[in-house]
């Protein structure tokens, strides 16, 4: 039946009306499909809302074929965090139809220790969503979703083919955290930066799955899970490359850059109200007397002076520091005595009222300002044992450390709780993060992860890594200018800035 030339432009104005009015919407809603109700239905052509709802229809099909994992953590603090997103991720479904998608927090899932490490979890994934999803998309709780544009990315992709999919990071250089793999040209192999969000196809998943049924997990170190999760995948060219999404970004949620995302990163350095006073943080420097003179004189010359409370322990007191000899032999590694003897002091002598803890290496650069700020964000009235997490074993029951170059932060409550078990060291020499990690295990203390604590140097992690990050912390003095790292990645800025005073560097030259 013909249409008459009135009617035409009249539906065609009306479209380009409706888009007008639309278009600021969009840009600040998460989503891209207005909600039913919002609009008098009753106005709009059949033909129309026929294919709005037909639209809404396959949104909701494709979104229920999706399962949404965030990379959660049980401390107080990241689990209200991964609620919220997991609350937007539905509040946005509920917007495109009936079906919701099913939305899991790693903490819950499983009471394996090592279940932060993903793989252990392939297996699960497969039986449960094998036959009936689509993707696994794996998120941080600072990632932010536009679920649409989500579905439009993935929709780019065959998901009946093995699919890894996300932004890629690339090392620039060698490094020790990833054992130097592939030395003679570490950019050919890619991962995923995490805080972008990461997708697998289900058909990779099922494959994995099988592979670790038959193949389990070794009992060895867990340092840089996305490197490692990458290697696992690629299984030396028999599985799939990681592909890179341009869709998938770590660009603020408030950037000018993220028209094109579907997601974004949405917090570089928390802050939950007033940072922590300075009083409120006593910080232990471990040291021994052969580095009295070349590492003690940088952090003078760093970071101390933002320290309130500040002692520095070592095998010689030396009053001109001063240090103090807490009477145990200084050990080559380990420092396992060392480190439970500042944990006596700490309990024993300093004032009951100082709620945090922190322990670092004489060669850790560390912002205590940004600590003050991220310390806000956690209850000292929990039992609080934070800092970069490393695994061991965690593919046969192993358990998960705080590891310590970065800095090992706890709360007063965790230190009571520690000491007050029968856990202790069981040589003097032994890793001191190592046996707390276990200690802290079996008391069913969490190990709390934080990114900006770094047990390496600047130039062993990728730029595009470091580039959505405030740190807190590096580690290490070898082939740097520790004063000029300082100053570069950690002194406070300008709007920070201690008696105002202001060093710069660029990062490039590091």
């Amino acid at each position: 039946m013909s249409r008459e030339p009135g009617c035409k432009r009249w539906v065609l104005l009306a479209a380009c009306a409706h888009l007008f009015f639309l278009l600021p919407l969009l840009r600040t809603r998460a989503f891209a499909v207005i909600p039913e109700g919002a609009e008098d239905e009753t106005e709009l052509p059949v033909l129309q809302k026929s294919k709005k709802s037909g639209t809404i229809s396959k949104i909701s099909r494709e979104l229920k074929e999706i399962v949404f994992v965030i990379q959660s953590q049980s401390n107080s603090f990241h689990s209200k965090r991964a609620e919220d997103l997991k609350r937007d991720i539905l509040n946005q479904a509920a917007d495109l139809g009936k079906e919701l998608p099913t939305v899991l927090l790693i903490h819950q899932m499983s009471g394996h220790e090592g279940a932060w490490t993903i793989l252990p979890l392939m297996r699960d994934f497969s039986v449960t969503y094998g036959r009936n999803s689509s993707w696994i998309f794996f998120c941080e709780e600072d990632t932010r979703i536009q679920v649409v544009k989500l579905l439009e990315t993935l929709g780019r992709f065959d998901s009946s083919k093995e699919w890894f999919l996300g932004k890629a990071l690339y090392d620039e250089e060698s490094t020790i955290i990833h054992h130097y793999a592939f030395a003679e040209n570490p950019t050919v192999f890619k991962f995923p930066d995490f805080a972008a969000g990461w997708a697998l196809s289900i058909l990779l998943v099922n494959k994995l799955a099988k592979k670790l049924k038959s193949e389990p997990l070794k009992s060895d170190f867990t340092i840089d899970l996305k490197h490692e999760i990458a290697l696992y995948i690629w299984q030396k060219g028999e599985g799939p490359h990681l592909t890179p999404v341009p869709e998938f970004c770590t660009d603020d949620v408030n950037s000018y850059e993220v028209d094109h995302c579907a997601t974004t990163f949405s917090n570089f350095l928390p802050l939950c109200g007033e940072p922590v006073k300075k009083e409120d943080v006593f910080v232990a420097v471990k040291t021994c007397q052969k580095f009295h003179g070349d590492r003690i004189p940088v952090v003078k010359q760093t970071w101390e002076r933002e320290a309130a409370l500040i002692e520095y322990y070592s095998d010689y007191a030396d009053i001109s520091i001063p240090t103090i000899d807490l009477g145990v032999p200084n050990t080559d590694r380990g420092h396992c005595g060392k480190t439970f003897a500042i944990l006596e002091r700490f309990l024993n002598h300093s004032s009951s009222r100082t709620p945090w803890l922190v322990i670092v290496d004489d060669d850790t650069l560390i912002s205590i300002f940004r600590l003050r700020k991220l310390l806000s964000c956690y209850d000292p009235n929990e039992p609080v044992f934070l800092g970069e997490r490393y695994g061991y074993g965690l593919g046969a029951g192993g358990y998960s450390y705080i590891t310590g170059g970065g800095g090992m932060v706890f709360s007063r409550i965790a230190v009571q709780k520690l000491l007050a078990s029968k856990c202790r060291c069981y040589s003097m020499d032994a890793p001191d993060d190592m046996v707390l990690g276990m200690c802290f295990s079996g008391l069913g203390v969490p190990i709390t992860h934080s990114p900006l604590f770094h047990q390496a140097r600047p130039m062993d992690y990728p730029k595009g890594y470091l580039s959505h990050q405030i740190p807190v912390s590096f580690h290490k003095h070898w082939n740097i200018d520790p004063v000029k790292v300082y100053f570069t990645w950690l002194a406070p800025n300008t709007e920070e800035s201690l008696d105002g005073k202001k060093v710069g560097y660029n990062r490039e030259d590091l």
